[in-house]
This record gives C-alpha cells, sequence and structure tokens, in this order.
C-alpha cells in the first residue's frame, strides 16, 4: 500500500509503498479516510519527542490518528496506531479501545481534524487545571490549532474573561469572535510584553467575578502552549519583589513548545506567588477521554467550536510537510 513513510528522523517521510497491516485480537483494522498532520507528528518525525521513534524502529508510517471506517463499514475517529503503522496511509492498524463512533453528517476533514487539538484543550482546561465558572484563563499560544479551540472551550466552560496571546495578526484579529475579551500580540519588545501582560492581569483581576467577589489581579488558568521566552517574561511578570500575603492563585498547565522546548525558572517564581506549573500528563482514565470526546464531537456538530482546516492529498505529504499550511488551519491528508 502507499503511505507517509518515514525512513531517518529529520526528515520529512515520502509516498512510498510499505507492508499493509493485519489486525490481532483486541484490534481493528481501519481503511484511513483523513488523517491530520500536527505539531506532535513532526515532533516524532524530527526525533524531538519523548516518543520519537528509534532509528532502529524505521522505516515507520507517520500519523498518530485519524478518520476510517472498520471492516463492518462503522465510521470512526481513531488513534493509538501499532508501530509500525500510523495514520497517513490507506490501512492502519488500531486498538478497538480507541475508536470512537462519529456523529452522522460531520464531514471527514472537521472529523479528522477536531478531536485531537479539541480533546486535548478539553482535558487541560478541565482534568488539569480544573478550571470552574467564573474564573480568569490566559492562552499562551491561542493563534495555534489548539490554542483556537482552547479559547473557545474556556468561554463554553464559562470563563468570565480569556485573554489570548500569539503571533498571527489574521488569527489573532478573529479570536474575538472565538470568544477571547482581550489579545496580546507576542511579537513586541519583552518590555512592552511584560507591560500588556501586567495590565490584562489588573483587568482580570477588577473583572473576574466568582460568587459576587472582587478577585485579585491575576489568572486562575494559564494554559501554555509556547514555553521558552514568552513564558519566561509571564512567569517574571507574576513573580512578587516583596513579602505579600497570598493572593490568587494560578494554576498553569504545560501542553506545548512551540517556542522553545526549556525555560529559566528561577526560585523566586514559586516562593513569591501561589503559582502551581502542571503537565499534560498522558493520556487519561478511559471514561474521562470519552466524555472528553463527546463533549467536543458534539459541539463541533452544533457550531459551538469551529475549526479551519486545509485538505491536501497525501500523495503530497513530502511537500506539505516541509512547507506547512496556512497559520491557524490544520491541514488534513488524504489517501
Amino acid at each position: 500500500m502507499k503511505a507517509a513513510v518515514l525512513e531517518a528522523t529529520g526528515k520529512a517521510p515520502k509516498w512510498e509503498e510499505f507492508e499493509e497491516p493485519e489486525a490481532v485480537e483486541g484490534e481493528a483494522l481501519v481503511r484511513v479516510l483523513a488523517a491530520s498532520l500536527k505539531p506532535v507528528d513532526r515532533q516524532l518525525a524530527a526525533g524531538t519527542h519523548f516518543a520519537s521513534p528509534r532509528e532502529v524502529d524505521l522505516p515507520a508510517v507517520c500519523g498518530t490518528d485519524g478518520v476510517g471506517q472498520l471492516e463492518d463499514g462503522t465510521r470512526v475517529f481513531f488513534g493509538g496506531c501499532r508501530p509500525p503503522f500510523g495514520a497517513m496511509a490507506k490501512l492502519t492498524v488500531v486498538p478497538r479501545a480507541f475508536c470512537f463512533p462519529l456523529p452522522p453528517g460531520m464531514d471527514d476533514e472537521t472529523a479528522a481534524g477536531l478531536p485531537n487539538p479539541g480533546v486535548s484543550a478539553w482535558l487541560s482546561l478541565t482534568h488539569r487545571a480544573k478550571l470552574a465558572r467564573g474564573e480568569t484563563v490566559l492562552v499562551l499560544g491561542a493563534t495555534g490549532v489548539t490554542g483556537q479551540l482552547a479559547v473557545q472551550i474556556a468561554k463554553l466552560l464559562g470563563a468570565a474573561r480569556v485573554v489570548a496571546v500569539g503571533r498571527n495578526e489574521r488569527v489573532l484579529a478573529r479570536l474575538g469572535d472565538l470568544g477571547a475579551d482581550a489579545t496580546i500580540q507576542l511579537d513586541q519588545a519583552e518590555d512592552a510584553l511584560k507591560e500588556a501582560y501586567l495590565s490584562e492581569m489588573r483587568q482580570s483581576g477588577s473583572r473576574g467575578l466568582h460568587l459576587q467577589t472582587l478577585r485579585k489581579e491575576g489568572f486562575d488558568v494559564i494554559l501554555d502552549y509556547l514555553w521558552g521566552e514568552p513564558t519566561e517574561a509571564l512567569l517574571a511578570v507574576i513573580t512578587k519583589s516583596e513579602f505579600a500575603a497570598t493572593g490568587k492563585e494560578t494554576r498553569l498547565v504545560q501542553a506545548g513548545e512551540s517556542a522553545g522546548a526549556t525555560i529559566r525558572l528561577p526560585a523566586a517564581v514559586l516562593r513569591s506567588t501561589a503559582v502551581t506549573i502542571l503537565g499534560t500528563a498522558g493520556i487519561p482514565p478511559r471514561e474521562v477521554l470519552m466524555d472528553a470526546m463527546k463533549q467536543v464531537l458534539e459541539r463541533g456538530m452544533s457550531g459551538e467550536l469551529r475549526i479551519e482546516t486545509e485538505r491536501v492529498p497525501l500523495a503530497e505529504i513530502e511537500s506539505v510537510w516541509k512547507h506547512a499550511g496556512q497559520a491557524g488551519r490544520r491541514v488534513v491528508v488524504v489517501p
């Protein structure tokens, strides 16, 4: 069969022949209809992700999830492909437990593009950050696909104020329509960026209400898809320069590293203010995952969650891999 085959880490996959998979007990053979190209797919192929394949495990097919049909004709969103098989192929094989029936009427591109970033954002805000109605949220990296969905989900979950931070001007300009109460442009001098953070912290403190009680300045939840320098600047603003009574507690969920894989974290950040740094922590219990998937798919069908996609033939995978599609849109490859 034809597939997007990775022959060496750090290189783009090629459209070439690969062996067809066979399902064993507990698995499902899936005829792929569409698969999304995500940052994690690129990181895995580049060898920079903690779950990247070893050279000894190559060649392998790229792609972590997608939309397909089971042998009985059921249309599903699937994930967890068994290596060396992946989603960017005519056929793949996955655990039956990671096959989720799709609502009738959802097109293949939306069905392939929405669940992964939508469920990721949903779980980060609910399962990890424990976002409560009336709290305030800052989304670092809000112009990415997952960041845009995080803005929408935070509002759906009842956030009193959502501040969106990102670089892409086109996407940043439309985030107000998706639920953002304010936006911050990342491409500015460090001092100006810190001042923008500080200004929105004060706004969130004055407007974020909980049980009709005025809250102190700051954000309850920070969802961070950037890391690197933007996060360092934000933590510098949060850090207190004097002994002070504990105010608002901030839960920062680290969910991506598009601006850098590491940060400098002075001890003063953790000792001077009430900030807790959490990770996304892998795959949650199945019942939590199933509920998140249900919520995202239902809200996607109702139009409450919106995502822009760009359809590309899988035969063009090497080209699109090297030259990503339009920023803020999810590339969906079709066999």
